[in-house]
């Protein structure tokens, strides 16, 4: 997703940034490595810094020689919004941050370095493209037009070829990828899998908040960078370290999240075509009030935005909020949020009269599994179809179900009893993808993955003709089951009598 440039903004015209009821803390996360003498300047600086939010500043100390701890301790005696820790001996800046994380509880999080390079004066221009709603992570670029001081050519060089190539890999259009000033919201930042240890730091963050989808803006700040004589520590060997993480996190090691299902949701939507393919064998089962139970991240919802109104719910926080970026401005799509097992929240529905559920591999996380069937069937208009897909085969059970947390995979015996107990008429019933079982099976029994990474999912796509082919011939089980269930129309009649 393309960073996008925000007008130029008069910091001194906005003093003051209005605080969204949504952020009520800004966590500024400040690694110190022998900053004695410009710790207590920049501390005082961070701490008077012309926000409404609250600040709570974590100040690392990654194993100072100079007496940095001795004044970090003191400052966090004399103001209570300082959280000191120390690292006793030196980790590197990207170690010192990732503690910072661990420690922080604010709504945003801000790096700041402890010299005097950036100007926490400039928080209000770097909080309100998240403030507003319109980004989920802020760069503050020191390329784009504002006053700064004049130093090293190739330094600067280095710079911009590395913001090149990160944007290169990343598909961005940053113009300093290398800044300090990053802005990013609590709740994604906490969930980024980083790993790196030094100045790498920046094209980490960077490569994992493009494979989250982040919503990414770029405010032009100023800068007074420092020469090596007055303390500069990055050097020629940190910007090749910085093109081996770019490499690293793309290409060798790119779950970005911590978070697995968020993780296989974002793999699964690079295969497009695997998609459609459920979709197609389903058409004939689609009314024009759609209710999707478990829409995830929208992978299969986007297929689905031509029905007259389609209705979305899910059970987490974050999937609801990607749901609402992607789809929160067309009239006819609903977004909630919703428990399956508890009846109550798919009442809400009945008022939308839905004419079908559709539910893709949701229910063989949930243990009641038959109650969530039967509150479908409640749920569902007279006449109305419920779709329901779900991993096949219990024998296909492997360690990447284990990581999914599903409790089971299904015959097609099971579901249809299931469905039936339920109240529902059988209308079509079949596995399908016997291509995928394969990889499941080598990738969960023989390789042992616990995961589904995007490459996988994009060759998988390239396959499909042969994986279509595959399933009139290949005697073998499928990785997938579809049971389509009809809620008898008589049913009206005798509610009517």
């Amino acid at each position: 997703m393309p960073a996008t440039d925000l007008e130029s903004l008069d910091v001194g015209d906005r003093l003051s940034v209005s605080k969204n009821d949504d952020y009520q803390t800004l966590s500024v996360l400040m690694p110190v490595y022998n900053e004695r003498w410009t710790l207590r300047e920049i501390v005082n600086r961070v701490l008077s810094s012309p926000i409404e939010m609250e600040i709570e500043l974590i100040i690392v100390d990654d194993g100072s020689s100079d007496g940095s701890w001795e004044l970090i301790q003191r400052m966090a005696e004399e103001d209570s919004r300082i959280i000191a820790h120390q690292h006793e001996h030196n980790k590197g800046k990207a170690c010192a941050i990732r503690t910072a994380i661990e420690l922080m509880t604010g709504d945003i999080a801000v790096v700041q370095d402890a010299d005097l390079e950036y100007d926490p004066a400039e928080y209000p221009r770097l909080l309100e493209p998240i403030l507003d709603g319109r980004a989920d992570a802020v760069f503050g670029s020191r390329f784009a037009g504002h006053p700064r001081r004049v130093l090293y050519f190739w330094h600067t060089m280095a710079n911009k070829v590395l913001t090149l190539l990160s944007n290169m890999v990343n598909d961005l259009n940053l113009t300093d990828m290398e800044t300090c000033y990053k802005v990013v919201k609590a709740d994604i930042l906490k969930q980024l899998r980083l790993r790196s240890h030094t100045f790498t730091f920046e094209p980490e963050l960077t490569c994992r908040l493009s494979q989250w989808g982040a919503r990414i803006y770029e405010v032009p700040i100023s800068y007074a960078g420092r020469s090596y004589e007055e303390g500069k520590k990055i050097g020629p060997i940190d910007g090749v370290k910085a093109l081996w993480e770019i490499v690293r996190c793309k290409y060798l090691d790119p779950q970005f999240t911590t978070h697995s299902g968020f993780y296989i949701l974002t793999s699964v939507k690079r295969a497009n075509g695997y998609n459609r393919w459920i979709l197609d064998k389903l058409k004939s089962f689609f009314g024009q009030r759609v209710l999707e139970a478990g829409a995830g991240v929208g992978n299969l919802s986007t297929l689905l935005l031509k029905h007259e109104r389609l209705m979305l719910m899910d059970y987490d926080d974050m999937y609801v909020g990607k749901l609402k970026e992607r789809f929160g401005q067309r009239e006819n799509v609903r977004i909630a949020q919703g428990d399956l097992t508890k009846s109550c929240d798919l009442e809400q529905w009945k008022e939308e009269e839905p004419d079908t559920v559709f539910c893709s591999n949701v229910i063989e996380h949930i243990d009641d599994d038959e109650g969530v069937l039967q509150s479908f069937h409640d749920t569902i208009a007279p006449g109305g179809h419920c779709i329901i897909v779900v991993p096949a085969e219990q024998r296909l059970y492997t360690v990447l179900d284990e990581e999914l947390g599903h409790y089971r995979r299904y015959s097609k015996e099971e579901l249809i009893e299931k469905m039936q107990d339920a109240g529902f008429e059988i209308a079509h019933a079949e596995q399908f993808n016997k291509l995928g079982s394969i990889g499941w099976f080598v990738s969960g029994k023989i390789l042992r993955k616990r995961h589904l990474s995007p490459r996988q999912m994009i060759w998988f796509d390239r396959l499909l003709p042969v994986a279509k082919f595959l399933e009139k011939i290949l005697p073998i089980p499928a990785m997938s089951l579809i049971v389509v269930g009809r809620k008898p129309a008589a049913q009206a009649q005798r509610m009517a009598a």
